[in-house]
């Protein structure tokens, strides 16, 4: 999913709510204006003040925003002004369709035709208007800053590549700019493009590749995060289940990586803000008493700032210190001699660890160490709901099958960690963690964030 499109889709909804808003306004000032009312007096105002009909006004919107979901309003998707304009002329007409009908059985909020008819032919003109000026801002913006453009690697250098790259560069709609082309896929070139310029798309904009070698690219561009479209062939565009655009006369497959996209990826960043901050808000009194805890017992910050990897970037993961001060000093010695290994693959863990101290013990049995990691998720850099987050030099090892990991944020919980904690086999996480990237939905987040607080209070694997 390009962010412009996301971006863009999102910002439709406030747009709408305030346009519906001053059509009704709009509606209601000229009924009571002079020129209506010399001609028709009005005869309900006593009995719907401004005031009263701006409540109704807000109470009413939603249910029509709502009508605009069911109708396909805000779908993820580009139209062009003339679909949109009959697109929103048929989803006005069913939610004031809604509205007739509850005023003819309630006979309540007032009895005015005129307002009615009115608000319906306001409702039509404001939103398409506000639609179609926001659409012209969204280009200008794009076409003279670059905002909301993904910055594309482009891969081939036939016509068809060339008309690509003219199509995206010409019409900022799209989403794209080619900021480097190769003539072929050459994958120290993908890789040293990455970083100089920022790449955020990559783009095989030719048919006659090897399928192992854009079946690697294509991996590549999950581990890293980036979008990944191909140019299909004859075959792959007849058969394919996934939804082809053709741009530039060329079509184009753009291969999703998780479930999470569109609206998913709004809702699910809409309950972490939510949720770290009432934390952060409701634990803060507690926090002070375990940061008090921790500085008492043993010499050391309070918190620790470890590295780790998610969506193939590094951030810094916040903790309560629960080991002594410089712990990692001692981990390659530890490592070597440790025997009891919770886990095989890239990850280990000791048992009865020598560098935690007594509180850190406590707090690593009751989770409460990993509170802080509310502050990385409103800060965006992980999820409330995630594969776990490994380290960097984890990471490097990872094979093949494990990179599925990077596609989404990891998370403060997730399958893993409500199925068997630290005990844990590194490739049963993987699977479990597999899993949940493959049936993303809002409902399973839920379920797992209800059974996380079950696990704090019966789980005490973790060591």
């Amino acid at each position: 999913m390009k962010k412009s499109v996301l971006s863009f889709t999102v910002a439709l909804v406030p747009l709408d709510f305030v346009m519906l808003f001053g059509a009704g306004l709009a509606a209601y000032f000229l009924r009571t204006s002079p020129l209506i009312a010399g001609w028709k007096p009005v005869l309900f105002y006593l009995n719907l003040p401004l005031e009263k009909y701006a409540v109704i006004l807000l109470v009413i919107i939603p249910s029509w925003l709502l009508v605009f979901a069911l109708t396909g309003l805000y779908k993820m998707e580009r139209r062009n002004v003339l679909e949109e304009f009959f697109q929103v002329v048929a989803s006005v007409s069913f939610a004031m369709m809604a509205v007739i009908i509850y005023i003819f059985i309630q006979r309540e909020w007032f009895d005015s035709r005129f307002i009615v008819v009115a608000t319906w032919v306001f409702a039509v003109v404001f939103v398409a208007s506000g639609r179609w000026l926001l659409r012209i801002a969204e280009r200008y913006a794009a076409r003279t800053r670059g905002i909301g453009l993904q910055r594309a690697l482009m891969i081939g250098d036939d016509r068809e590549a060339q008309a690509l790259a003219d199509a995206f560069n010409n019409n900022p709609a799209f989403g794209c700019r080619i900021v480097k082309k190769i003539p072929s896929l050459d994958f120290a070139l993908v890789k040293a493009a990455i970083g100089n310029p920022r790449i955020d798309t990559v783009i095989v904009a030719q048919r006659n590749f090897q399928e192992s070698a854009a079946a690697e690219l294509a991996e590549f561009c999950q581990e890293h995060s980036l979008q990944f479209l191909f140019v299909p062939t004859l075959f792959q565009t007849i058969a394919t289940n996934i939804s082809t655009d053709v741009i530039g006369g060329v079509p184009l497959i753009q291969v999703r990586h998780s479930k999470l996209d569109g609206w998913g990826r709004v809702w699910k960043r809409s309950v972490d803000i939510a949720g770290s901050l009432i934390g952060l808000v409701a634990l803060a009194p507690f926090f002070s008493i375990v940061a008090l805890m921790v500085k008492t017992d043993s010499r050391g910050p309070v918190f620790v700032a470890l590295d780790r990897v998610t969506q193939g970037r590094r951030f810094h993961l916040y903790k309560f210190r629960s080991m002594i001060e410089n712990a990692h000093a001692l981990n390659l010695s530890l490592r070597a001699r440790a025997n009891d290994r919770a886990q095989a693959g890239p990850l280990w863990k000791m048992k009865n660890d020598p560098r935690i101290t007594r509180v850190g013990r406590i707090l690593r049995k009751t989770r409460i160490d990993e509170f802080p990691q509310l502050w990385n998720v409103l800060k965006g850099e992980m999820s409330l709901v995630g594969p776990r987050p490994h380290q960097p030099n984890e990471v490097a090892q990872y094979e093949r099958h494990h990179k599925k990991l990077l596609v989404v944020k990891a998370g403060m919980t997730g399958m893993a960690q409500i199925s068997g904690s630290s005990d844990l086999p590194f490739e049963e996480e993987v699977k479990l963690d597999t899993y949940y990237i493959e049936n993303w939905s809002l409902l399973l987040d839920i379920k797992i964030l209800l059974r996380t607080v079950m696990v704090m209070f019966r789980d005490r694997s973790a060591c």
